[in-house]
């Protein structure tokens, strides 16, 4: 269920869904006024109600630099510097808002989700760049996509981390719905968070994607899970999320249409 805290979730579904003509035609500015090199004063850690969703906006953490590659964007989170090598082949290489919420908040609010020597599974990682923000907060991270969009998955991942003191993560091959229980046999495979950026969009891999998040929400799992609102299907998916599990919107950045939820497995 969603939590009680706020407006309870059709009326709003509904309210956001007249909007959704208007806010389709609102193209997002990511000029060199939107971009910073800390997110520290995005902190929700000093709002007094945390049972309300916080108001952010992305601080997308871009850092001006010349390069000769076009298709490498540099980040800042948690003191490091990542390089993001991004693709227009696939959609799952190219870094989302979803993404860049995602792993703000994880910086901001390393006292309410510690990530530290726990067991950490992303699925549909693109870029890596939620992955790699995770291994710089300690944690043992898993990164999965499907296969055409490991390579690049790897690079970034690879690149980003093989110099820091930090537990060596894992790329794997993860198609949603398929072969789960052969692969990550829930006798053997149990995760602290299960991270999700953007991976809900106009596609046909909703159902798939739900029973992947429903298997490895495990309990004692914690799924934090932020994407941009664009089709009314965003909602209907959201909809049968919090019909499963017990879900509280943790933030919500308007200008991008982007949410970030907490869902956990409904206690009986």
């Amino acid at each position: 269920m969603i939590s009680t805290q706020q407006p309870r979730f059709p009326n709003k579904i509904q309210r956001v869904m007249d909007c959704q003509t208007e806010e389709e035609a609102c193209e997002e500015q990511y000029d060199s006024e939107n971009c910073t090199c800390s997110s520290t004063c995005a902190s929700s850690t000093a709002e007094s109600n945390s049972d309300s969703p916080v108001i952010l906006k992305i601080l997308q953490n871009w850092v001006p630099r010349v390069s000769h590659y076009f298709d490498k964007e540099h980040y800042t989170y948690a003191g490091h510097q990542i390089v993001i090598q991004e693709s227009i082949e696939h959609f799952g290489a190219v870094v989302w808002p979803g993404a860049l919420a995602l792993s703000q908040y994880l910086e901001s609010n390393q006292e309410r989700f510690n990530l530290k020597d726990k067991q950490v599974l992303e699925i549909g990682a693109g870029t890596g760049l939620v992955s790699i923000v995770a291994c710089i907060l300690g944690a043992y991270v898993t990164a999965t996509d499907l296969p055409e969009v490991l390579e690049n998955l790897s690079f970034n991942i690879s690149s980003n981390t093989q110099n820091m003191n930090i537990h060596k993560p894992e790329v794997r091959k993860l198609v949603w719905g398929e072969g789960l229980n052969e692969d990550f046999p829930s006798s053997t495979y149990h995760y602290d968070f299960l991270l999700a950026s953007d991976v809900v969009y106009h596609h046909t891999a909703l159902d798939p994607l739900l029973a992947t998040m429903v298997y490895f929400c495990q309990p004692g799992t914690v799924l934090l899970w932020a994407n941009k609102f664009r089709f009314s299907t965003d909602y209907e998916f959201l909809e049968k999320l919090s019909s499963i599990f017990d879900t509280t919107i943790l933030a919500e950045f308007p200008e991008s249409n982007v949410k970030l939820l907490k869902a956990t497995v409904r206690e009986n």
